[in-house]
């Protein structure tokens, strides 16, 4: 069995140390991207809701508003 250097065990180290780094900033921005499509969602129902309603306001006598 061999023995690693001093040095090879720092940059194993580093290696993990950025790949966790990687995959934290990954994970970020996966839940950025769903927060976005969440509120993208959010204002696509309230334009159904006031086409609806525009939609409404048309078949109904003015008066009556």
């Amino acid at each position: 069995m061999q023995r690693k250097s001093g040095w090879e065990k720092q940059k194993e180290e580093e290696v993990k140390e950025e790949a966790g780094k990687k995959r934290e900033e990954r994970d970020k921005k996966k839940k950025q991207k769903k927060g976005k499509m969440i509120e993208v969602k959010k204002v696509a129902e309230e334009w159904e809701i006031w086409d609806k309603e525009e939609e409404a306001k048309k078949l109904v006598p003015k008066e009556f508003h």
